[in-house]
Order: C-alpha cells, then sequence, then structure tokens
C-alpha cells in the first residue's frame, strides 16, 4: 500500500499548506482534486469537508476516515475500503465508482449519491439498501 508521506497539501486558493507526513495529519478542507493516490493509506484521516473530484483513490484505505461533507463527486472509489468512514454530508454523485467498494459500518446519512455508481461487489453499511429510484431531490432512500 502505498502512504501520503510527503505530499504537498493546498488549499482551496492554491496555496501550500502543509506537507504530510502521516495520514494522521489535520487534513480538513484539503484540495486535492483529480489527485492520483490509489492504493493509499488514509486510515483515520480527518479529511472533513476535502474537496476531492475526480481523484483517483482505487484500493485505497479509508477505514475509520472522517470525510464528513468531502466532494468526492467523480472519484475513482474502486475496491477502496472506507470501512466505519463518516460519509454523511457528502457530495458523492456525477459518475463516483463505488464498485468493489467496502461501505461496511459506514455513515452514509445525508449522502447525495445520486448517479454514483456501484456493482454487486460494493458492500453497503448492515441495513442500507441502495436505492436507484431516488426521492428528495436526487437522495437516496437511507434506511
Amino acid at each position: 500500500m502505498v502512504s501520503c508521506s510527503k505530499m504537498i497539501i493546498k488549499n482551496r486558493l492554491g496555496k501550500p499548506l502543509l506537507e504530510v507526513e502521516s495520514t494522521r495529519d489535520h487534513l480538513e478542507g484539503v484540495v486535492l482534486e483529480n489527485a492520483h493516490l490509489p492504493e493509499a493509506d488514509l486510515r483515520e484521516a480527518d479529511l472533513y469537508e476535502a474537496y476531492l473530484p475526480g481523484a483517483n483513490l482505487k484500493d485505497a484505505d479509508l477505514r475509520a476516515a472522517n470525510l464528513r461533507g468531502a466532494t468526492l463527486r467523480g472519484a475513482n472509489l474502486q475496491n477502496a475500503d472506507l470501512s466505519g468512514a463518516d460519509l454523511s454530508l457528502d457530495n458523492i454523485n456525477h459518475a463516483a465508482d463505488l464498485c468493489g467498494a467496502n461501505l461496511k459500518g459506514a455513515l452514509l446519512e445525508d449522502a447525495y449519491l445520486y448517479g454514483a455508481v456501484f456493482d454487486t461487489l460494493t458492500i453497503w453499511p448492515d441495513g442500507y439498501t441502495p436505492d436507484t429510484k431516488t426521492k428528495d431531490n436526487g437522495r437516496p432512500d437511507v434506511r
């Protein structure tokens, strides 16, 4: 697995904020648009309100990561381990790829999943059934 060490993180204005030495560094609001992070080890990372549209996080380890309010529009999350992650209030729509992703135990309250792609290998939280029919302006029926 590839670690996230020595990565320069920028804010939304492009200003360098920090060089990440550990995934446990505070990464709130980080901008990683179209970032190439396959197999990244982001366990327990604090990515609150991170901006990750188009990011390649295929096979990434995001177990127990705080992704609350993150933008993952069009992100590649194929086979990513998001078990126990907080994805509540996320914007994961518009062809974000969740095929084969593990979301067991993930928090999906008010996550916007309209248009996200998933398959039979996608593991959902217990009691959650993705619905291809949506309600409430595209928000899935979270059960």
